[in-house]
């Protein structure tokens, strides 16, 4: 299947890192620079993920945070930030605003469309309907429906990104069991977890923003200090 992907804010010359790459794995790109058409293009649902960078022209990579946020209360389609900007707090920002993966321009091109498509392939594997996933998840007020791709708590329901939506579901499914940081990323993400801590605590914080009364002392996605985290 043909899959297309926008590229918006080209500051770091990406697009042409990677563009013979992903011809070769039958992915079409898009490059715009327009906030407006990017808006635009997004709500048609034709595009399969967004590649952007952090930094937005002269206004600093704070603005491109708030901009992944305002993306992510719109869509739920997969963001990878590809920056220059290799600040901690920039990019644990960017995760933290909606963001499901972020990479140094700088690194080989083979490792970026590795990440595109890793990307790729947890969100289609989320969108599509599969006859052995068609099954109920609940944990006292917590709902996952899988047929749906929805999550309630106590009825009421809340967006997760792709992302979010298969760590939530893993752990829940594994109900009552404590799994590291290790095997949440790896299986997560197909990929050997190096450096991973960071990405996982700030996808469980997004987590349980949306689905605990109380994040601070959480009902549901509990912390196992030294060992990991489980649900139940």
């Amino acid at each position: 299947m043909e899959r297309t992907i926008l590229i918006y804010n080209n500051r770091t010359g990406v697009a042409e890192a990677i563009g013979s790459l992903l011809e070769g794995e039958e992915i079409r790109m898009q490059t715009i620079e327009d906030d407006k058409e990017l808006h635009r293009k997004l709500h048609t649902g034709e595009y399969h993920l967004l590649l952007v960078d952090v930094e937005l022209q002269d206004k600093g990579w704070s603005s491109g945070v708030e901009m992944i946020g305002q993306i992510r209360r719109e869509s739920s389609i997969p963001i990878v930030v590809v920056s220059n900007q290799a600040s901690e707090t920039a990019k644990i920002m960017a995760l933290n605003a909606g963001a499901d993966d972020y990479v140094l321009a700088d690194c080989n091109p083979l490792e970026i469309v590795a990440r595109v498509k890793s990307q790729l392939r947890r969100y289609t594997q989320l969108v599509n309907m599969c006859a052995n996933i068609d099954r109920i998840y609940k944990v006292d007020g917590l709902e996952i429906n899988d047929m749906r791709r929805t999550v309630t708590v106590e009825g009421r329901e809340v967006k997760l990104t792709p992302i979010e939506y298969n760590i939530l579901r893993l752990l829940v499914q594994q109900r009552g069991r404590v799994l590291s940081i290790s095997q949440i990323y790896e299986s997560i993400w197909h990929m050997r977890a190096i450096g991973a801590d960071n990405t996982i605590a700030v996808h469980i914080r997004h987590i349980r923003e949306k689905i605990e009364a109380n994040p601070r002392e959480p009902r549901y996605l509990k912390v196992v200090w030294g060992n990991g985290y489980k649900v139940g």
